[in-house]
């Protein structure tokens, strides 16, 4: 959030907001507003219904969900549970190829149209907040699809080890690219340098992001970040960003510095516990509201209209 407050909007005056929109297209799907929802694990931790609810809001409020690889319900039971939803695939990694092969497969075959490959994740952070909670898994939270998973990698499901290959490369990714049709984006991309990098290894996009800054501490903030990713990528594919949306501002600002548009994780899985597909739904809908005000009070009848003009850096 700190990012947040250094930067500040320059809103422009006297221009014609009559007809401002907040609707966009994001890798050829066109979205209501320009958030995303990030993938977010266990999602039952939240509401008895977990990503099911969580796809039926999404698909009301007319944007796209990003379904974890570790969600407590499979990727046939999301698209199932809003099949005219537009959906992506967040992948973790496994340590076998056969099982990141299945859920691709799997992910493509359901009508996902993208792959969001995760690589902030060669080791687990250690998340100093989980230790001083003691914070675990409910034994009552089913994970249907992270067993299944287990199962086929052959390892037992208390051990997510399995998930995290810290032996990954560039060369993994254009395997990866090579076995799929699906769209792929490279999520945890911080500088620049990786940033091409998954380009050159045949990504069409880079999801700027410091995983909730959980992962290490003394990283830029993904707002930060953004600017030197942008730069470098320019037109040659899709920048997003995650971390720390609240506000219908926040996501100016994020587009202002860049962005094609954001993922946000909390605020869906707020109005998820609160009430479940139409707590989503709300949160969304009060995001698009948000955002289309915050557009108008700066001058610009739509997101394509921002421009690194309209935002300040004060510290």
């Amino acid at each position: 959030r700190a990012a947040f407050e250094r930067w500040v909007l320059r809103p422009r005056m006297l221009v014609d907001v009559s007809d401002t929109t907040a609707a966009t297209t994001v890798l050829g799907t066109e979205v209501s507003l320009p958030v995303l929802v990030a993938p977010t694990a266990f999602q039952r931790m939240a509401h008895p219904e977990g990503e099911l609810a969580m796809a039926r809001g999404v698909a009301a409020a007319g944007t796209v969900m990003c379904l974890s690889t570790i969600a407590t319900a499979t990727i046939e039971e999301v698209a199932t549970a809003a099949p005219d939803g537009a959906r992506w695939f967040q992948l973790y990694w496994s340590t076998d190829r056969g099982v990141v092969q299945d859920m691709v497969d799997r992910a493509a075959a359901e009508g996902y149209r993208a792959i969001v490959l995760t690589v902030d994740l060669p080791e687990l952070g250690r998340r100093e907040r989980d230790l001083r909670t003691g914070f675990e898994i409910p034994e009552n939270v089913p994970v249907p699809a992270f067993l299944a998973l287990a199962e086929r990698a052959g390892v037992k499901p208390t051990d997510i080890n399995w998930l995290v290959d810290n032996s990954l490369t560039w060369r993994d990714l254009e395997w990866l690219r090579s076995v799929s049709l699906l769209p792929l984006l490279v999520k945890g991309i911080l500088t620049a340098e990786d940033a091409l990098l998954a380009i050159e290894a045949g990504a069409e996009g880079v999801v700027v992001s410091n995983h909730g800054g959980r992962q290490l501490d003394g990283v830029a903030a993904s707002l930060d970040a953004l600017p030197e990713v942008v730069d470098a990528v320019g037109d040659r594919a899709v920048v997003l960003m995650d971390g720390g949306i609240r506000r219908g501002s926040d996501v100016v600002k994020a587009l202002a510095l860049g962005a094609q548009a954001v993922l946000a994780g909390r605020a869906p899985i707020w109005g998820l516990a609160v009430a479940g597909a139409e707590g989503v739904q709300r949160v969304l809908e009060l995001l698009r509201e948000e955002v289309e005000l915050a557009l108008a009070l700066c001058g610009c009848a739509s997101p394509a209209e921002v421009t690194r003009a309209h935002v300040a850096r004060t510290a």
